[in-house]
């Protein structure tokens, strides 16, 4: 005989496992980000500085804003492909394939266009502010993890204060692709192997040197697993590059050839040769150049100090998954034999490059830490206007 069980009230219930998990997740998410208020809001208020001083620049030269951000030069390549997908052959003319795109941030737009108001460029633009803020707090949780609250609040300031920081808001894959590194990082630090896996290979759809995403999680997910024997760290390594890794495959398949992606990107002049390309750039701009562009000198002193910080980042023994990341990062960036203007822009996601300037503005004087910071967001909130209205080419 089956006996009908007896009715609990609904107050009285107790809560399924997967609501408390949810409400325990959004509740520590809660308190998180209060902890990164203070990063966060220095963050936006050396960007509302750029913005302001390239509101103003644009306004005296009779440009608009919004398609100066929105709609302007790679900005137009993604809304492209938004609109009307991927070409389906190699070709032969130069700096015209969509191929050398990848496909994670014009996916985006399109989506959330089709259940917004507004164009697809708003769209890209507004979706281009939010990851920044979530590459923010990105930054933010990894200089804390590292170093505690105050490095990274200046961190997280001196990402927000870099020389080309203004393309963290314009309709480009930087800000997507910080915070998808910025957060697989973390993941790594902190243990959790399946999200980074998982944050690897979305960055590894975003942009080419997402495959420095996934090396520094397979790198550090092999030697995880190596140490621990561990199943986590081994499959988050197997699967770290696997985003990357399929759309090469793909732009393979579409084409007919099985180095269709690297064939695009000679289309595009982008060949690595080591960093004999880039030495000869520097040696001509910084040598033999008598009169070199403004914009080309601050890419030029970008590099080179990137390329010390590095130095300065393996003397500290900073953790293996930063050391991997930056130094793949650089490495992809330094020997290409690309187009050079965009080399600063490219290196945009480095930010564990700036932990040894973060901590020694923590240890400077309050002036001397005021005058860093405020000279450095002073100086990106002019050149961003100046790369912007008056270099005339990309970023």
């Amino acid at each position: 005989m089956i006996t009908a069980r007896p009715t609990v009230p609904a107050s009285r219930r107790p809560p399924s496992p997967v609501a408390g998990r949810v409400r325990g997740g959004a509740a520590r998410s809660a308190r998180s980000l209060r902890y990164a208020a203070p990063a966060l809001t220095g963050y936006l208020a050396v960007r509302l500085l750029g913005l302001l001083v390239l509101a103003r620049w644009a306004h005296l030269k009779g440009h608009g804003v919004w398609p100066t951000l929105a709609t302007s030069w790679d900005s137009d390549w993604y809304l492209g492909i938004a609109d009307h997908g991927y070409q389906d052959e190699l070709g032969t003319r130069m700096d015209s394939n969509n191929l050398a795109f990848f496909p994670l941030y014009p996916v985006l737009v399109k989506a959330v266009a089709g259940v917004t108001p507004g164009s697809r460029a708003s769209v890209g633009l507004v979706l281009a502010a939010g990851f920044s803020l979530v590459a923010a707090w990105g930054v933010f949780a990894v200089g804390d993890r590292l170093c505690g609250r105050r490095v990274a609040t200046v961190l997280t300031v001196l990402w927000g204060a870099l020389p080309v920081a203004v393309v963290q808001w314009m309709g480009y894959t930087e800000s997507l692709f910080t915070a998808l590194a910025a957060w697989a990082l973390y993941a790594v630090l902190t243990g959790r192997w399946h999200t980074a896996a998982a944050l690897a290979v979305l960055a590894g759809l975003t942009r080419p040197t997402g495959i420095a995403v996934a090396a520094a999680v397979s790198v550090t997910g092999l030697l995880a697993a190596a140490r621990t024997r561990g199943r986590a760290p081994l499959a988050a390594a197997l699967t770290a590059p696997l985003g990357w890794l399929a759309y090469v495959a793909w732009v393979g398949a579409r084409v007919g050839r099985w180095d269709g992606y690297f064939a695009v990107q000679r289309l595009w002049r982008n060949e690595w040769d080591g960093g004999a390309g880039t030495l000869r750039e520097l040696r001509n701009l910084l040598v033999y150049d008598r009169n070199p562009q403004l914009f080309l000198v601050a890419v030029s002193a970008v590099l080179v100090l990137s390329a010390a910080a590095y130095v300065v980042c393996l003397a500290d023994r900073q953790p293996p998954v930063l050391l991997v990341f930056s130094g793949v990062l650089l490495l992809v960036v330094l020997g290409s034999d690309g187009v050079y203007f965009p080399r600063a822009r490219f290196l945009v996601p480095a930010f564990p490059l700036l932990l040894p300037l973060a901590t020694a503005v923590c240890r400077a004087r309050r002036v001397v830490a005021a005058l860093v910071l405020g000279g450095a967001a002073l100086t990106s909130a002019w050149l961003g206007g100046y790369m912007l209205l008056v270099w005339p080419g990309p970023p």
